[in-house]
């Protein structure tokens, strides 16, 4: 269990490191990720790491509301008789053959529903929701930790069994596990300035992220392990998910603990997978395309990732989904850390990032380097795939492909025009504004104040 928990926070911290040095610019600057994007793929290119973001962030999107209409169709089922009786199968878009009953599509469609109704009330309306529900989810999960404990006089048979891996074989499964955690988080790593943009400081950012997800991830993790074991004792077999739990509770316990997780569910899912995809579409086309139409975009094109599919095998979500997803976004982590740290020393000019003819359009809006750096780390984790000795390169594609992505930008980008002096940075980053009593200030301008 405990090396479970540890590969859980290693990949959590690692992908931290990645995180952090993306949000400092939505800090600073006050910038969304499609613009800050504009830095590094130009006003126009910006919209192919945006919109590959996008399309992971549907991705997750469907897969968070099936996860969500399976536990309020658990839910139903238990709450009302006849939910169950349509039981009538329904085939659904996938790969191979697929049907799921009726009630369960239902239920899918009905929390999709729900999802993207809140989605088009906005970023606000997201934040406030997340006030609610996170401590909620807090208060159950220590709930559920001391049931099992109570419940078993322990936590049951997992945490006292020895560890079943050795050697060679556990680094062959920790590695691309450790790689799967920090998939995981891949996305968000991404367009982290969407949300970073609100921080009043960036010490305040720094801190609120580092103290909050590698521990809540680890800890949650050992929540999971620990009630799941009790499980074993209880009910003869390991109920891994939590929906499976709830429903043998008694009635009152089943309402309220629903409520919690759907309302946890609603608050993951609309504000960790709709943020990025909304405004990548708004910004296609931003005179038309508001962010509640983005929502609605996001939440259509969530269906044609077929997530009953994506969820059908632990193989297929963990190795399809994740490593795939995983090896396409590394690249542009590298390319946007390069960029921002490395090429430009945090030093931007706000103002043309916003305009269209200024010095980040590069070549009618493309900065073909970017492109060719994308396609450098694409093509060190696809090595993996074609040959055999080299398969660790697509198993770590995330990082490998960071990795090609930042060196081969950081050597392309050398003598770039665009690149802006420490002294021109100064001059316009600083407003000489008369003030009471005659005086003058120089204030920064180009900063969170």
């Amino acid at each position: 269990w405990w090396e479970s928990v540890l590969t859980i926070f290693v990949g959590s911290v690692t992908v931290m490191g990645a995180i952090l040095l993306v949000s400092h610019a939505g800090t600073k600057y006050g910038i969304p990720y499609p613009v800050f994007a504009r830095l590094w793929f130009g006003t126009t290119g910006a919209h192919v790491p945006a919109l590959a973001r996008a399309l992971i962030g549907a991705g997750w999107f469907g897969i968070n509301s099936w996860f969500g209409g399976q536990a309020l169709d658990a839910i139903l089922t238990r709450v009302l008789p006849f939910w169950s009786s349509m039981a009538v199968s329904v085939p659904l878009p996938s790969p191979g053959t697929f049907a799921v009953p009726l009630h369960l599509t239902v239920s899918f469609l009905i929390f999709w529903a729900i999802n993207v109704a809140i989605a088009t009330r906005g970023p606000q309306a997201i934040g406030r929701l997340a006030q609610i529900s996170a401590p909620t989810l807090a208060v159950a999960a220590v709930g559920l930790l001391i049931w099992a404990y109570s419940s078993v006089g322990g936590f049951g048979p997992m945490l006292s069994q020895p560890a079943t891996i050795h050697g060679p074989s556990f680094w062959t499964a920790f590695f691309p596990s450790v790689i799967g955690v920090i998939s995981f988080w891949a996305t968000m790593a991404l367009n982290i300035p969407d949300y970073t943009r609100y921080a009043k400081s960036q010490r305040g950012q720094m801190l609120g992220q580092v103290w909050s997800m590698p521990l809540t991830m680890a800890l949650f993790s050992f929540v999971g392990i620990a009630v799941t074991s009790a499980t074993v004792l209880l009910f003869g077999k390991a109920l891994w998910n939590p929906v499976e739990l709830i429903v043998k509770f008694p009635l009152p316990v089943v309402l309220l603990a629903g409520v919690v997780v759907i309302l946890s569910s609603v608050t993951i899912n609309v504000g960790a997978n709709v943020m990025a995809p909304a405004r990548a579409f708004e910004n296609i086309w931003p005179s038309k395309i508001t962010f509640a139409i983005g929502a609605v975009i996001t939440g259509i094109l969530s269906l044609a990732t077929m997530p009953w599919y994506m969820l059908s095998t632990f193989s297929t979500y963990i190795f399809t989904w994740l490593g795939t997803y995983g090896a396409m976004l590394g690249p542009f982590d590298g390319i946007a850390i390069a960029d921002y740290w490395l090429v430009r020393s945090r030093r931007l000019d706000l103002a043309q990032l916003y305009s269209p003819a200024g010095i980040y359009s590069y070549a009618n809006g493309f900065n073909v380097r970017a492109v060719v750096a994308l396609a450098i780390g694409w093509g060190i984790a696809l090595l993996g795939l074609r040959i055999a000795p080299l398969q660790f390169l697509w198993a770590g594609g995330w990082l490998f492909g960071l990795g090609g992505g930042l060196l081969a930008y950081w050597a392309l980008m050398r003598g770039e025009k665009s690149v802006i002096s420490e002294g021109r940075y100064e001059a316009i980053t600083r407003d000489e504004s008369p003030v009471s009593g005659g005086t003058t200030i120089a204030s920064p301008i180009g900063a969170v104040q």
